[in-house]
């Protein structure tokens, strides 16, 4: 069987996964050069930004806000810790809990990091609000999962 007999559901660029897969990745690298003048990937940015949102949230609700697994999540934030972005610490009343706190430093990114949203603009040519359509779909993308 040749790959013109490839029934239309079966090609590649039909695939809706195949599309929201290629964005993600193209999104990471629009933002690359920036995060790299910022010292961040691109996961450590997503931390910093629900950091920036609300100081302190615990490891799990972090988790939670940025679908990652406390398998993905523990390196990642140990990474920050390192580069003295963040501290975490655990709770005196339960020893397990352990709450995640931006330093200075992390703090300080903030305002640098606020090109970083305009990199994206620039480099995917969408209007403003087709980006806002996009990212709305997206949402109720994953929310539907």
């Amino acid at each position: 069987m040749s790959g013109t007999d490839t029934a239309p559901t079966l090609q590649l660029e039909k695939q809706v996964c195949f599309a929201l897969y290629s964005a993600a990745r193209a999104a990471q690298q629009a933002y690359r050069p920036l995060l790299d003048e910022l010292g961040l990937t691109y996961p450590q940015y997503l931390v910093l930004l629900v950091l920036w949102e609300q100081d302190g949230p615990s490891v799990s609700e972090l988790g939670a806000r940025l679908h990652l697994d406390s398998g993905t999540l523990s390196p990642l934030l140990r990474r920050l810790d390192t580069h003295g972005f963040i501290t975490r610490r655990r709770q005196e009343a339960d020893s397990r809990r352990v709450t995640v706190h931006l330093t200075e430093a992390g703090d300080a990114l903030r305002e640098r990091a606020v090109d970083v949203q305009r990199c994206l603009l620039d480099a995917v040519g969408l209007s403003g609000p087709e980006l806002l359509a996009l990212r709305d779909l997206s949402r109720r993308f994953v929310s539907a999962g």
